[in-house]
């Protein structure tokens, strides 16, 4: 196997989860109004744009049209979710638990933010 059909199926599989992640904004939109910011105003709509915009990144990077647009925008709703979401939680976490659950998720969007810079920057 070359390393373009490797590539490939790297933005096809991490696409599926950034899918994924969109379509549980639409499931689970009213538990996750929570997690945005209190001076972002109609918290429910935001959750539903994002998730959108999430399955709108994912298509553009199993289709292969505006790869580079959607890999820069996603990194930085990322890195906004990062530093507006993640950050505080953590800095506000009373326990372990809660330290961990924080700490777990700021790495995670920021690992997912890296991916999608990885993919702007092969993308056209």
């Amino acid at each position: 196997m070359n390393n373009s059909s490797i590539s490939r199926i790297g933005v096809i599989l991490y696409a599926l989860v950034i899918g994924f992640f969109g379509i549980n904004h639409f499931l689970h939109g009213t538990g996750l109004q929570n997690a945005v910011p209190r001076f972002i105003p109609y918290s429910i709509y935001v959750v539903y744009l994002t998730g959108a915009l999430l399955i709108a990144a994912a298509i553009a990077f199993i289709i292969g049209k505006q790869v580079r647009l959607a890999g820069l925008l996603l990194a930085l709703f990322l890195i906004l979710i990062v530093l507006t979401v993640h950050v505080p939680s953590l800095m506000s976490s009373a326990n372990d638990s809660d330290v961990s659950i924080a700490m777990t998720n700021l790495v995670k969007d920021t690992g997912l933010a890296a991916g999608a810079l990885i993919i702007a920057g092969r993308g056209n």
